[in-house]
This record gives structure tokens, sequence and C-alpha cells, in this order.
């Protein structure tokens, strides 16, 4: 409105380029400020040399960067921030909580839901310390009548606030769809509950998240790791995790389509850095600072490398987008193909970015009628 009155006449639809601008800076931003709370989170259990080379090893070689700054219109990057808040907070008062807390935990909650649906799996998390704290009120030494009403109470002020956060989401489904619980997504008889993708889904060609995205194999054996040393919120961590694993292998649409590896485990961001902080510090159990740290940093190079060079090849076709790859030929092209193309594009980027943009969107439709000739 502004920028009309000063007759920019900018038009109000969502696409013109100061709101394409803004989607991608605020994008941007976002994600950033998700990879800087799960940095913060990391390093009150880890040396902070850990928790930042997990940070950046993540930030450059897992699917992150390709919706943080290539597909900013997707809600993964913002998910990334929606959960490490919420985990970020949740951890900073999990000994003791206020009220206040509680309503501001249930409220962050409904915001991490709000944000992206399958990140509901991360409310296991207060369920299962509200079982452990029930548990615990019932040892005899304790006034069990009185402390249960006020975890009772505390709960069901997070429960109120939690559906209060969810009212955007609830009020929109019930616009677009004329009912509150329906998503738009896949119904419940859809669903792969007879035939779950359980080893597809970490390691198929077509966009697996161990194979296509590898420094998430570190990552999840750390989470083990972790355990030992904390081991309440490793639990509960591990736990999410193998809830989040699940949700996918079930879901229909579990390799993403035309993801870049496995884009739904996005949201797991802040469990992968604080895993991958957790190997690189047992590395010091295994060999002496100074080459845990030289091997360590001289791994993350390779991964981002490497990562760089699958990004460079699904963006502009190299790779096919949305089926399974061949190996054999995104190897090859890592080295024969990618050096060379790279800097040819580069240069048209910088210079003819227009036609290069049509150049891979011919090529991209190309493929898609390939795929599907009728």
């Amino acid at each position: 409105m502004t920028a009309d009155h000063f007759g920019a006449h900018v038009a109000a639809d969502g696409f013109s380029a100061p709101c394409r601008v803004a989607m991608a800076l605020a994008t941007s931003l976002y994600g950033f400020l998700g990879l800087w709370l799960s940095f913060s989170l990391t390093r009150e259990h880890f040396p902070e040399k850990w928790a930042f080379l997990s940070t950046i090893g993540i930030w450059g070689a897992s699917s992150l960067p390709v919706y943080m700054y290539f597909n900013p219109s997707w809600s993964h990057a913002h998910s990334v921030f929606a959960v490490v808040l919420f985990l970020w907070y949740w951890h900073r008062n999990r000994a003791r909580r206020r009220p206040h807390q509680w309503r501001l935990l249930g409220l962050l909650s409904g915001l991490m839901v709000d944000v992206y649906y399958p990140n509901g799996v991360f409310l296991l998390i207060p369920l299962m310390e509200a079982v452990s704290n029930y548990a615990r009120e019932w040892n005899p030494l304790h006034d069990r009548l009185r402390r249960t009403k006020s975890l009772l109470f505390s709960h069901a002020l997070y429960v109120v606030t939690f559906i209060v956060g969810l009212l955007p989401t609830l009020v929109s489904r019930l616009i677009i769809f004329g009912s509150a619980l329906k998503t738009g997504y896949f119904s419940a008889r859809s669903w792969k509950w007879s035939s779950p993708a359980l080893w597809a889904v970490l390691w198929s060609s077509d966009h697996g998240l161990l194979s296509w995205t590898p420094i998430v194999i570190l990552a999840l054996a750390g989470l083990g790791l972790f355990y030992r040393k904390d081991r309440s919120f490793g639990v509960k961590l591990i736990v999410c995790a193998f809830a989040f694993y699940l949700l996918i292998a079930f879901y229909p649409d579990w390799d993403g389509l035309a993801s870049f590896g496995n884009r739904f485990f996005i949201s797991m961001t802040p469990l992968f850095i604080l895993g991958l902080a957790a190997s690189f510090d047992w590395l010091t159990r295994v060999w002496n600072q100074r080459r845990a740290t030289a091997a360590a940093t001289a791994l993350i190079g390779l991964l981002i490398l490497w990562n760089f060079g699958m990004m460079y090849q699904w963006g502009v076709h190299l790779i096919p987008a949305r089926v399974p790859i061949s190996w054999r030929q995104a190897v090859y092209n890592q080295f024969a193909v990618v050096p060379g193309s790279a800097y040819r594009n580069l240069e048209d980027y910088l210079t003819r970015r227009g036609r290069l943009i049509q150049r891979i969107e011919d090529e991209d439709i190309k493929q898609l009628k390939s795929q599907h000739p009728n």
C-alpha cells in the first residue's frame, strides 16, 4: 500500500517481484534463525567447536540449503525454525515450568504444527514428559493429590493454548475445505499401512534420506551417543526420530516427488545437528583433539562439496528430479560433468539469467513428459 501510494503500482497478488523477494529473504532468515537456535541448543551439551562444525555441516550437506535458497516458497526452512524454537524453549525450562511457560509452550506447539503437519510428532516430547511426571508422583513419599492436581492443571493449560495456537490452521481448513479437520492431503485409506517404504525411504535412489544426504548417517548414529550424555532428552529425541521415520514410510508420496533428497526430514535438522556433534565428540575419545578436529573438518568439507554437486545436478536436471536416479551416472557427473557445466552456467547466470532459467524449465518439462507420456 505504501509503495502504491508513491506510484509504484505493485500488484497485491503475492507474485509481484517485491512479494517474491520478501518471501525469499524471510525464508532465508527463518532458516538461519533455526540453525542458530540449533547451534545454541547443541552448545549446551557439547563443546562449541563441535556445535559450530555440526551446524555448518548440516547447513551445507543436507537438503536444507535447497529449501532455504532455491525453493524458498516451501515450508521446510520455516519448519526448522518452528521445531527448534519449540525444542529450545521446552529444554530451557524442562526442570520446572510455571503457568505462563506452559501457555507459551502450548502456543509454540501450535505454531510448530501450523507450519508443517508432520511436526506433530514432536508433541511426543511433552507427552512422554507428562507420563514420566505422573508416574513419579505416585511415589508414596509425595503428596499425591496436591501434585497430581497441579500437573493436571498445567497440562490442561498446555492443551488449551496448543489448540489456540492451532486455530489459524483449523480456521483456514474450514474455509477452504469445509471442515477444520480436513488437510487437503491423502485420506487415511490411501496410506501405505500394509506396505510401508521402510527401506526405500532411507536408501532408495528415489530420494532416499541416507543415500542422497549421507551426512545424516553420522547424525542419526550420534543420537544414540547423545542418549548416553542426557538419557531423558536423548530417549525423547530417539522416539521422535523413529516416529517421524515411520510417519514418512507410511505416507503415499514418501519420496517427496520432485524432492532434493527426502525433504520431509528437514524438520529434524536440530536433531541432526545434536547427533552430528555427538559423533564428533566421540571422536575425541578415539583420537586426540587435534586429529579429531582435522578429521571432522575434512569430512564435513568433502560432504558439503558432494552435496553441492548433487544439488547442481538436481537443479539443472543432469539427474531426474522425480524418479529414481542412476548412481553410476550421478557419480560420473560429479567428477566429469559438474565442474565444467557449473562454470558455464555460472557465466550464463550472471549475464543471461533469463535464458538459463528458461532452458532449465524446458528440460524439466521435457523430463516430466517423458515420465508421463499420456
